[in-house]
């Protein structure tokens, strides 16, 4: 079983804080609105939930905004880890990986109402341990196949994610992964509660995100 292994600040703090708000900035990018406004899709705080991101995306009917839409969001937070990486140190890209989804679902051009960040989530993963990124895809993959239901798929993905990371070796990821998916909760308790009540809309519906 892998070590779990808390980052270290190696590097000076302004530089841990300038990637900081670099993370922010980008993540804050809405890819979504910019999106649904160049295709001339509306606006997306008028439709299905009102939510920012692809699964709300799709309810426009246009399947390619709704991929663009993931790209994008998942761009944002794997950008900013592989520029942190090669530019300051793996601290300064676990700093701006949990900024980058900061800023995805507290954007300040939004009057901090943003999505829930799970593509973000999932780009960050990507360029933190690209294993660490395909076991997350594969698990939400399963779970959206098998029940429908895109946001019980990120609870799974989020929750279990971080118990990958120890069993094979990813460890040092953990704690950033941990803080995530608990983010990813909290953006979600709404779904919690309509899942739980049984009124969760599954993918493709038009209504709940």
């Amino acid at each position: 079983m892998g070590e779990i292994i808390m980052p270290t600040a190696e590097i000076a703090y302004g530089t841990l804080i300038l990637w900081g708000v670099v993370g922010y900035l980008f993540g804050s990018i809405p890819s979504g609105m910019i999106l649904a406004r160049v295709m001339h899709l509306g606006n997306l705080r008028e439709i299905g939930s009102g939510n920012i991101g692809a699964t709300n995306v799709l309810r426009t009917g246009n399947k390619k905004a709704a991929a663009l839409t993931l790209v994008f969001d998942a761009a944002k937070g794997a950008i900013v880890v592989l520029l942190a990486r090669a530019l300051a140190s793996e601290d300064a890209a676990q700093i701006g990986a949990l900024m980058a989804f900061i800023g995805h679902c507290f954007p300040v051009w939004l009057r901090f109402k943003g999505g829930k960040g799970v593509a973000t989530y999932l780009g960050i993963l990507w360029a933190l341990a690209w294993p660490m990124g395909a076991a997350a895809c594969l698990i939400w993959l399963a779970i959206a196949a098998i029940t429908r239901y895109s946001s019980l798929a990120a609870l799974f993905a989020a929750g279990w994610t971080p118990v990958v990371m120890v069993s094979t070796g990813y460890g040092q990821f953990f704690t950033l992964a941990a803080i995530l998916g608990l983010l990813i909760y909290a953006r979600h308790w709404s779904n919690i509660q309509r899942l739980r009540k049984g009124t969760e809309t599954k993918i493709g519906g038009k209504a709940n995100a």
